[in-house]
Parts: C-alpha cells; sequence; structure tokens
C-alpha cells in the first residue's frame, strides 16, 4: 500500500509519498509530481514511513543536518537513475558538486567514460528531492543550473544549508563584463 501526506515547511508544502517500508517520493513546491503513482496512494499522515519522513524534515529544517542514511528510500527508477541517486547521497550538507565530478567518479571503476548530461539526466529525475540531494549538484565552473523546483528555489535551499551563492553563476542572469 502507498500512502501520502503534506509537510508545511519554510519552503512550501512538501508532498511526500511512501510504502510499508520506504519513502518513495517527495516533491518541494514547483517540483512536478509523479501522478500516476499518487493516485495509487491514500491519504494517511501517520503512516510508519511517512512519520520517519516528517521526522528527517523537522531536522533539517532546524539545521541539525541529518543524512539521507538516516531514513529507509525506495526511489524508482532504472539502474543508472538509483546508482546516480545513491551517489548523491553522499554529497554532504552544504558541500557542492558538478555534475561532471559524479561522472568522472562513477566512470572510474569501469575504466570508461560517462557523460556529465547523462549524471544531469538522472539528477532531474530524483523522486525525492532534498533527501535525495539534488539540489547540492550545479554545472562546470559553478553555473547554478537545472532544478525541478526552479533555480529560485534551489538557491534558497542552498542558502539555507549555508552555501555562499554569490560565488555560483545563474546562466541565464546577463553579466557585466
Amino acid at each position: 500500500m502507498l500512502y501520502y501526506t503534506n509537510y508545511d515547511s519554510p519552503l512550501g508544502s512538501i508532498l511526500m509519498l511512501a510504502s510499508e517500508k520506504a519513502l518513495m517520493g517527495l516533491w518541494l513546491p514547483g517540483q512536478t509530481i509523479d501522478q500516476e503513482r499518487l493516485a495509487q496512494a491514500c491519504r494517511r499522515d501517520s503512516a510508519p514511513m511517512l512519520e520517519q519522513g516528517r521526522s528527517w524534515l523537522d531536522r533539517y529544517f532546524c539545521g541539525q543536518r541529518p543524512t539521507p542514511q538516516e531514513i529507509p528510500l525506495d526511489p524508482q527508477g532504472s539502474d543508472f537513475r538509483r546508482a546516480v541517486w545513491h551517489r548523491l547521497c553522499r554529497i554532504p550538507y552544504g558541500q557542492l558538486e558538478t555534475y561532471g565530478q559524479i561522472a568522472r567518479e562513477m566512470a572510474e571503476p569501469k575504466g570508461g567514460k560517462m557523460s556529465a548530461q547523462a549524471v544531469g539526466g538522472a539528477v532531474g529525475h530524483n523522486p525525492i528531492a532534498l533527501i535525495i540531494p539534488c539540489h547540492r549538484v550545479i554545472g562546470a565552473n559553478g553555473n547554478l543550473v537545472g532544478y525541478g523546483g526552479g533555480l529560485a528555489l534551489k538557491k534558497r535551499i542552498l542558502q539555507y544549508e549555508g552555501v555562499d551563492i554569490r560565488d555560483l553563476h545563474d546562466p541565464k542572469r546577463k553579466r557585466n563584463q
């Protein structure tokens, strides 16, 4: 059985989806919700995994820096996407990595290459936002690129984590040369 609930956060209403065993979805304001999965769920605010998700978010928004490993997660996707999401869970609170860094690290054990765009595609399909920290991934040269809830939300989350976004570049913003 799948369950869902809403969580009121400093960022706005967050929608959580869970099974009996793990959190399966978390969508921030402005992100596209998996309507197909949501249609299979029933609202139950007291489901155990939703309560764990609520506790994780409470600690996050109180500045306690919980890690993704503290809660059972079951993001649905291809093996490649799941591998990327698993890798994202190792990015520490308040730190940033580039798509290229992640691609190189993931390709290294196999002796091959992986494109930053392939990693970006997986990051863009992350179904458990915030807990799987896709907001901590930036483009080459410190460019702020891509975020399902929009760049303004990504900036708010990074600022919340203490990242100095003044050093990051919004590629859509015109800069004085």
